[in-house]
């Protein structure tokens, strides 16, 4: 016979109270710097989060990817909700649910948002003590769904964090001269925020975690059939800056990324077609 612990409720958002919830909090979204976010504590009932973290597998339970790239990161993931427990899938089932999508454009002013079925590069993150995530902007174009991205959503499952451990999400402004917000990853604290290219986040300190204490959450994005005219940008990834690092525009970033992969005779002979055509004029 299965134990009480065994049986497991599943957890279903109330519309109207989600409704309520994004109209409440919809002025601080949309005025917050240095871009539109909004922190939300006690999320989700108690009873839900102590499930989720007490399903949440540990680094060497089941085949978590290691992302490093090119040494801007150091962070375990895993996307196949199989390897999830039952609760977890059912939440995030919830969180990309209709339900859950109309309250993320109520909260937000964003219309036409769609969620990401496949998870990429969301689900389970979990850091452990070393890891980091440098200051970024993330990648702009979903590559299957071929879509804008335009929301990014964080759900910590620490508790008792120590602060002193570090592990804080920094939001940086555009010109990334300056932290202008710094969201420790407290258990059942919600972050939401509009992705740009210039929504520059992350946590560039490794964390100073004891042994066996890691920084988890859930993370899940959004998207929507095209973005405001001023936010448009040529298909890129991932955006990593140093603080006080120049951000390039979109279209010299592009420029110097089609120089870098063109061999120099086809650069060569285009300049002299360029010099050719100008002379005639």
């Amino acid at each position: 016979m299965a134990s009480h612990r065994d049986v497991i409720q599943p957890y279903f958002f109330d519309p109207a109270e989600l409704q309520a919830l994004g109209e409440r909090h919809a002025e601080a979204y949309r005025s917050g710097t240095p871009f539109p976010h909004i922190v939300i504590d006690d999320f989700l009932p108690l009873d839900v989060l102590r499930e989720c973290i007490r399903e949440f597998p540990t680094p060497d339970s089941i085949p978590w990817t290691l992302y490093t790239d090119a040494g801007n990161t150091r962070k375990l993931a895993v996307q196949d909700e199989t390897l999830m427990g039952p609760l977890t899938r059912q939440l995030l089932g919830q969180l990309n649910s209709s339900t859950f999508v109309q309250f993320l454009e109520t909260l937000t002013g964003i219309t036409g948002l769609v969620a990401d079925p496949h998870l990429l590069g969301g689900g389970l993150h979990q850091i452990e003590a070393g890891g980091f995530l440098n200051v970024h902007a993330d990648f702009n174009r979903h590559p299957t769904l071929k879509l804008d991205r335009r929301l990014n959503l964080l759900l910590y499952l620490n508790e008792g964090w120590d602060e002193g451990s570090g592990g804080d999400l920094q939001l940086w402004n555009a010109d990334m001269s300056k932290c202008e917000r710094r969201v420790f990853p407290i258990a059942n604290r919600c972050v939401i925020f509009s992705t740009t290219d210039l929504s520059f986040h992350g946590h560039p300190d490794p964390l100073q975690t004891p042994e066996g204490v890691t920084r988890r959450s859930l993370a899940l994005y959004y998207y929507s059939a095209g973005r405001p005219e001023e936010e448009q940008s040529p298909d890129h990834s991932t955006l990593y800056r140093g603080a006080g690092e120049p951000v390039p525009t979109p279209s010299r970033s592009n420029r110097d990324l089609v120089r870098r992969l063109t061999p120099p005779i086809v650069l060569d002979l285009a300049s002299k077609l360029k010099g050719r055509l100008r002379a005639r004029r």
